[in-house]
């Protein structure tokens, strides 16, 4: 299937591991260039570079902690440099959380809607101006089953993650007369480093191997049985990018091999 996103100039925040990657590896198999954000400066440069030199597109790293809004101000001016604007942008950056309502701080809770929510609001807001120049453009948002289907032991990642979707629906409202697109990706189990990290402290509290751990987890979440690796996730993501998703507006894809127990 041609997609027709060659010479597309995309953005990702997150963008130096799991979903973020894959996304920005994919966009740039396709013919897209990238650039890619993330706080880590050393991995997201040498991430760019290798993207550049597999798939010979234009690609940039670029530190940005996007729960700051002066890093924010500076990464999008880098790409304007580089690129002169935005034609996609994939508000990715996220992490989960682990607390409790009546134990957590505010300032826990103020962190991750900083990074789930004001993040995408503050890049949205960068990046219309380009895509309105242009005559049109998308936006994607990394959200979660979570914010349907909440783990109980990360409240604050569910509540921030269900706004974020609720945001992506007022945002396609606003931006469709501007041929902007917007829509919400929701994954449910992918095997990211994140995961192989838990999986490998509470796998040794428990006497087990981390896979073993992990393929528990599956068991009991997905009726597929098996994590989603992040390139399975990324094809959703460019096929809503292209032109032909031209259709969608305002809508969240759950992709959760089955996790989701409702109709929805």
């Amino acid at each position: 299937m041609e997609l027709n996103l060659r010479g597309k100039q995309v953005c990702i925040t997150g963008g130096s591991a799991g979903i973020g990657l894959a996304v920005g590896r994919k966009f740039a198999e396709e013919g897209a260039e990238t650039a890619l954000l993330a706080r880590d400066e050393s991995l997201v440069k040498s991430e760019a570079e290798r993207i550049e030199k597999e798939f010979g597109v234009r690609s940039v790293g670029i530190r940005c902690d996007v729960t700051k809004p002066e890093e924010i101000d500076d990464a999008v001016k880098h790409i304007e440099e580089v690129f002169g604007g935005t034609d996609i942008l994939v508000n990715n950056a996220g992490t989960g959380s682990e607390e409790t309502v009546m134990e957590a701080e505010d300032e826990r809770w103020y962190y991750y809607l900083d990074l789930h929510l004001m993040s995408a609001v503050r890049m949205s807001r960068k990046c219309v101006p380009y895509m309105r120049n242009r005559g049109g453009g998308v936006m994607l948002h990394t959200s979660s089953i979570c914010a349907k289907q909440p783990l109980w032991y990360e409240p604050i990642y569910n509540t921030t993650k269900a706004a974020l979707q609720m945001f992506s629906k007022c945002l396609s409202l606003e931006l469709i007369k501007d041929n902007i697109r917007v829509n919400t990706v929701s994954p449910g189990l992918v095997l990211t480093r994140d995961w192989w990290k838990t999986a490998g402290i509470l796998s040794q509290q428990e006497g087990i191997e981390a896979k073993e751990y992990l393929d528990r987890i599956a068991r009991e979440h997905a009726p597929i049985g098996r994590f989603a690796e992040p390139e399975e996730i990324a094809e959703l993501y460019v096929f809503l990018a292209s032109e032909k998703g031209s259709y969608v507006v305002g809508s969240d894809y759950l992709i959760d091999g089955g996790w989701l127990k409702t109709v929805d």
